[in-house]
């Protein structure tokens, strides 16, 4: 590359990055795209299982509920971007989409590759120029940013973004290098930790159960050391052999500050339908049509086969008994095992399996409308490598896109 000297350098070529970079070219800023993978948007292209969440068609209120890390702070850049201005401009892009269920939007082709593709084609079509190279350094002087480096080479910008990303899913790319070129050049990095990951759990019955997966399944999330309930959600879940994963217990995991071993447990219900009364009303049922049969082959038609043993275990009924022998308070004791099934978290799965990085630079460092600096002149940030994550859902990348449009709009 013979041209040195630009108006913006993007770092990362990620969601956020290439949002920031093309609507800042967009504005006729001379814009370089530095990107150290060999393509861009490579995160992207496996979020949402390769289907992409883009972003989540709810109503203001509900996006800011779904954001429990400085939501405050997105006012701004979310009220000039939000769901439905990324709807209109995926759209726009060629990119048809669709919402489901959670009021979660995806492409109407389920491909994630026609995100990425859609953002490629507006950096291209706003003349951004871009180039796989690393970037080893950004460059400062008198309180002012003044360009980046990449090895020997040095590009020149009055400007630069930082959309690194976080710390998960590190064969990406994301690796953290955002968050050690904000810490030198004066920022505070909130302490880093895996947020929307699967958890670990004391309780050995859930590897008897891996790979078996809940609907409709309630879980309450509770604080052993103030005995509240501190989330609860209804939804999908699954067993792993190291403990649970699965859409609700993502969301959990963003409200465990620091996974104390035995502070924090997960009361599962699974019939939030019926209370105990008519749970048990129904077990009574199920058992008088099979009074001869023993107690551990008696309760297909209320779970699913690979739960019936841990279950049958946990009740502390005799599995040889017949079930005409089971009394009534060993029935109700079984209504409220299945209503609270206890599950002890033991802690998070490695950051690099988590969906999203929880901390990063500090936004009260941070100008809310215009994502720059407020230490460093012409430094701005986008993205994941902020301190504000969300829910599952969309929400995550809808901040990406706003954070960046914001920052693209202001450079």
């Amino acid at each position: 590359m013979t041209e040195k000297n630009f108006d913006c350098i993007v770092v990362g070529g990620g969601a956020a990055g290439m949002m920031a970079a093309g609507t800042a070219a967009e504005r006729g800023r001379k814009v370089l795209l530095l990107e150290k993978n060999d393509r861009l948007g490579k995160k992207l292209s496996i979020t949402g299982k390769g289907r992409c969440n883009v972003t989540n068609f709810c109503t203001d209120e509900e996006f800011f509920a779904n954001i429990p890390v400085n939501s405050r702070f997105l006012y701004s850049a979310y009220s000039r971007f939000n769901n439905s201005d990324c709807m209109e401009f995926f759209e726009n892009m060629g990119v048809p989409l669709k919402t489901e269920r959670g009021n979660r939007v995806f492409p109407v082709s389920d491909k994630a590759a026609d995100i990425v593709n859609a953002l490629e084609k507006f950096c291209k079509k706003s003349g951004v120029v871009t180039a796989n190279r690393k970037v080893s350094e950004i460059i400062a002087e008198n309180g002012a940013v003044c360009g980046a480096a990449c090895g020997n080479d040095i590009f020149r910008s009055e400007t630069v973004l930082i959309a690194t990303g976080g710390k998960s899913y590190p064969g990406t790319g994301s690796d953290g290098d955002g968050y050690k070129f904000a810490e030198k050049l004066g920022h505070t990095i909130v302490p880093l930790k895996p947020s929307l990951v699967p958890l670990e759990t004391e309780e050995n019955f859930c590897k008897e159960m891996m790979g078996l997966s809940l609907k409709n399944t309630e879980i309450f999330l509770i604080d052993m050391k103030s005995g509240k309930i501190i989330y609860k959600d209804m939804g999908e879940m699954l067993f792993t052999h190291f403990g649970v994963s699965g859409p609700m217990i993502l969301s959990a995991s963003s409200h465990i500050r620091e996974p104390e071993r035995k502070r924090y447990k997960i009361s599962i219900d699974l019939k939030p339908a019926l209370d105990i009364p008519t749970l048990d009303k129904r077990i009574l049922r199920d058992l008088s049509e099979i009074p001869n049969r023993i107690f551990a082959n008696s309760l297909s038609k209320l779970l699913p086969s690979k739960m019936i043993p841990v279950i049958v275990k946990l009740s502390g009924i005799d599995p040889n008994k017949q079930v005409n022998s089971v009394t009534k308070q060993e029935r109700l004791e079984l209504a409220k095992l299945i209503k609270g099934l206890s599950l002890t978290v033991k802690g998070f799965r490695p950051i690099s399996e988590a969906i999203i990085t929880s901390g990063g630079v500090k936004v009260s460092e941070v100008s809310p409308k215009t994502m720059e600096s407020k230490l460093v002149k012409g430094l701005f940030f986008a993205g994941e490598v902020l301190d504000v994550d969300a829910y599952t859902g969309g929400f995550n990348l809808q901040i990406a896109f706003s954070t960046a449009r914001a920052a693209g709009e202001n450079i």
